[in-house]
């Protein structure tokens, strides 16, 4: 595990981007993560926002060694969000 990046145990439901936001700190600067409901469901399933969140708390270990490569190599879109698909 990279241990400049720093995973709090915040996330939220965005309903503007329809995924699971969360908060990563890499340097001492925050970054913003998020996984959409569509790649959710597709890897483990659910219907609903409260699910999404319950399926991303439940996998949450597997999901940051998963994006911490992302956010270590700058691979941000364009508006920086680091996405999981």
């Amino acid at each position: 595990m990279n241990q400049s990046i720093q995973f709090p145990d915040v996330e939220q439901w965005n309903d503007d981007l329809r995924a699971v936001c969360f908060p990563a700190l890499m340097g001492g600067f925050q970054v913003n993560c998020a996984m959409s409901a569509v790649s959710l469901t597709s890897r483990f399933g659910g219907e609903t926002p409260a699910e999404w969140l319950a399926l991303f708390r439940q996998h949450r270990w597997d999901l940051e060694e998963e994006i911490e490569p992302l956010i270590a190599e700058g691979q941000d879109d364009d508006q920086g969000w680091f996405w999981l698909s």
